[in-house]
């Protein structure tokens, strides 16, 4: 392995439960994220200040934060579509937010009804004005491996967004398969082409396990050198516009992948693998983590895990 710690950005308690049929009480939004923290989890994030009216699921986002015990070292992040949603984040005293892109014209008129230009133009204040009261701006990239509308996405419609983001100040840019086609070889040549833009530090990715593929496409990016994947833990998510996306790839097969390659994450797998039962037992859902399933089925054999 090119690196020898990877950072997880853990996307449950936002893009995991966003799909859901109906919003998590906020008690078990908190408990969810303080769960993680628990764990080991440094990147997590929070939730959405985005309309109630289109993701109801994310509605409640400051009172979750309110009732938050923050850990010193843990990054609670919060997605701002808008100037509405940051200043909501401002009064939260949050301190990293996430503006979202496409790689893909379809999707992002389908998902935030506007083209990829006017996504950025809309973006630009909201990454100026976060950056100049000290919060740090993430940016993300979706459709990178294929679209739901448009199918094959070309590489240089994914580099021109990520350079896109990066030049407006996003200190990374996470590169999402959104509906989880992606293989390793794709994935690898779409990483290798964004990193020759903006420097290989500075990528993140974010699969979508759809077709099974995700943890491989996962360490074909990490053997050209990123070093930050997304994940969610339990396998939570989908995507509320790509119809049939599965989850995200799930944060305990991450840590267990790494772990046997000898790749630093400071995450306690057993610790999450609890915090993922928690949240999919109120879900009346199991875990699509098999790592998850596995450890379990050993806890309540009995045997050490």
């Amino acid at each position: 392995m090119s690196a020898p710690a990877v950072r997880i950005v853990e996307v449950g308690p936002r893009d995991g439960l966003q799909n859901e049929a109906a919003p998590v009480p906020v008690e078990a939004r908190i408990r969810l994220i303080e769960d993680l923290a628990d764990a080991g989890l440094k990147s997590i994030e929070a939730g959405a200040f985005v309309s109630p009216k289109w993701v109801p699921q994310m509605a409640s986002t400051a009172e979750v934060l309110a009732g938050l015990k923050r850990r010193d070292g843990v990054t609670y992040s919060v997605l701002t579509p808008n100037m509405i949603g940051l200043d909501a984040a401002k009064a939260a005293g949050v301190t990293e937010v996430a503006v979202f892109g496409a790689a893909s014209e379809t999707f992002s008129q389908r998902n935030i009804n506007c083209s990829i230009a006017e996504s950025i133009e809309r973006f630009e204040p909201v990454a100026r004005a976060a950056l100049a009261a000290g919060i740090r701006v993430r940016g993300y990239v979706s459709c990178v491996l294929g679209c739901p509308y448009e199918g094959d996405v070309p590489v240089a419609q994914v580099v021109k967004a990520a350079r896109a983001l990066s030049d407006m100040g996003c200190y990374e840019i996470s590169l999402g398969d959104t509906i989880g086609v992606g293989t390793p070889r794709a994935a690898r040549v779409m990483a290798a082409a964004v990193a020759d833009a903006i420097g290989i530090e500075r990528v993140a990715v974010h699969f979508h396990d759809t077709f099974g593929q995700a943890l491989a496409n996962i360490l074909a990016c990490l053997d050209d050198g990123v070093a930050c994947v997304d994940s969610a833990v339990a396998g939570l998510g989908g995507c509320p516009y790509a119809k049939g996306a599965s989850g995200n790839v799930a944060t305990e097969d991450l840590v267990y992948m790494l772990n046997g390659l000898g790749v630093s994450t400071g995450v306690d797998l057993d610790r999450l693998a609890r915090a993922g039962w928690a949240i999919t037992d109120l879900l009346g859902k199991a875990p699509s983590s098999k790592v998850s399933l596995a450890i379990r089925a050993k806890t309540s054999a009995g045997t050490p895990s």
